[in-house]
């Protein structure tokens, strides 16, 4: 999840897809993102981040969509990109009954211990690059750690 789902968010659930369907446990997950704000919804990812993703060989059909209820009482897990984030997500979910969803950051995740995954909206190719990276690394291991 992040603030508006058109960069970072859609980046990281394109790069989780492909990894659970390149190790053939697809079926095993249920895979999406959303935003915290309903700022872009319905809208495509950022023309730079579905850039990125095709360099890399991905393709998403994502449309930005707003966190729901329903989320945090679907999902076991709600990976976020910042701080801000997760206030807003952690504060949402005391609003719902019955949430299951364990709300953290995809950044505990890193290896590298990277642990905030910065907007790129106002940076670069080169930061959305970054974005990927850190992307791939954090659902590696939470890929790994959730087996």
């Amino acid at each position: 999840v992040s603030i508006g789902n058109i960069c970072r968010s859609p980046i990281a659930e394109a790069v989780f897809r492909k990894l659970v369907t390149d190790e053939k446990v697809e079926n095993k997950w249920m895979t999406d993102s959303a935003a915290v704000s309903d700022w872009n919804v319905g809208r495509s990812p950022d023309a730079r981040a579905l850039s990125c993703l095709r360099n890399h060989g991905i393709e998403t059909a994502h449309k930005a969509r707003q966190v729901t209820k329903e989320d945090f009482q679907t999902f076991d897990y709600i990976l976020c990109m910042d701080e801000s984030n997760l206030r807003d997500l952690k504060r949402k979910s005391n609003q719902v009954k019955d949430c299951k969803a364990k709300i953290e950051l995809l950044g505990t995740y890193d290896p590298q211990k990277q642990l905030i995954i910065e907007d790129p909206y106002y940076g670069n190719e080169k930061d959305f690059e970054t974005v990927y990276e850190q992307c791939v690394r954090c659902c590696k291991a939470f890929l790994e750690k959730s087996h």
